[in-house]
């Protein structure tokens, strides 16, 4: 059996995001990735007509990798507080292994960089937020269950909790892992949002 060889814009994603996480903090320019890649800059250019489409390519990898999972645990899941558990684990389990995008979805490898990739790396955590306020709002409608406050603000704590363990751990280099004494803290989340 033969296993396929990447393909030569996979190969330079992975060792742009290897770059990340081996050097947290560190501008990336295109000739250190392209020496990296052992290609010249040339060659990444005929992948991709900008670093810019690097990092997009990076957010909608981690976009189509969390997003349809989520969906996953929500046709699985019945019970809401369940769900958003589930949901919330998926993320920090995926931002733990892949510590390179994180620092892509952060914003800390993107300083320097246009401002609308930075947006653009925003929504990934909008569209996080969204999807907690409707499980949030499908626990009212559909248990009963009552939020110590709105849906909205509800879904606003537990992307506090979320966005700060993901930080905590680019800012410490990799070393807190976003996941640890996941269900002490979450139980702690859980009574904040419902009582």
């Amino acid at each position: 059996m033969t296993t396929q060889k990447p393909s030569r814009r996979d190969t330079i994603l992975q060792a742009l995001v290897e770059l990340l996480q081996n050097d947290p903090g560190a501008r990336i320019t295109t000739a250190g990735l392209a020496k990296t890649v052992g290609v010249t800059e040339a060659a990444l250019y005929r992948h991709f007509p900008s670093k810019r489409k690097m990092f997009e390519a990076l957010i909608e990898f981690a976009e189509e990798a969390v997003f349809s999972r989520c969906q996953v645990v929500l046709q699985e899941q019945e019970d809401v507080r369940v769900r958003l558990q589930q949901l919330v684990h998926l993320v920090l389990v995926f931002a733990e292994r892949n510590p390179g995008l994180c620092c892509v979805l952060t914003g800390d490898a993107l300083m320097g960089e246009d401002e609308t990739l930075r947006k653009r790396a925003s929504q990934f955590f909008e569209r996080l937020e969204t999807q907690f306020r409707q499980t949030l709002k499908e626990g009212e409608i559909r248990q009963s269950l009552r939020p110590r406050t709105s849906a909205a603000r509800g879904a606003d704590f537990v992307m506090v909790f979320l966005e700060g363990r993901i930080q905590r751990f680019v800012r410490s280099s990799f070393s807190r892992l976003p996941s640890a004494d996941f269900d002490e803290a979450w139980s702690l989340v859980s009574e904040a949002v419902w009582g």
